[in-house]
């Protein structure tokens, strides 16, 4: 498990299936985008989500925040830029921002915070391993 990544960066290309009739990305997508940002983050951890789940944990969101800043259009590639802070034994928040790749621009930001549940079902301290990526 090597030391918690400052912050990662994720590229995705706007589809057109995620613009609306106003030829904008429905704000919905910003969330699926966090989704790839968070689970990048994770897998440079070394803790995919596929092994924290084999290993029995559930990191389910029980917060999310998304502030609109500027519109994405079809084919804009973005980047996700994901960090990470453990708020308390038991939650992680998760921090993002989408920019333009070509210019820079800040489309959108915001956060969300994840619950810890455990092999039982019930809410669980981080384990020690994920724990530790943070002290």
């Amino acid at each position: 498990m090597t030391a918690p990544p400052r912050v990662t960066a994720s590229t995705v290309r706007v589809r057109y299936a995620e613009t609306d009739q106003m030829g904008v990305v429905y704000h919905a997508n910003y969330l699926v985008w966090f989704e790839i940002g968070r689970t990048d983050w994770l897998r440079e951890t070394g803790w995919t989500y596929r092994a924290m789940e084999n290993e029995g944990y559930q990191l389910p969101v029980i917060e999310a925040h998304c502030e609109y800043r500027q519109v994405a259009r079809y084919d804009d590639e973005l980047e996700i830029r994901t960090r990470a802070e453990r708020v308390s034994p038991v939650r992680i928040r998760f921090d993002y921002e989408v920019a333009r790749r070509v210019d820079g621009m800040v489309l959108a930001d915001g956060h969300t915070v994840h619950a810890t549940i455990g092999p039982t079902g019930r809410p669980a301290r981080l384990p020690d391993r994920i724990k530790d990526l943070f002290a």
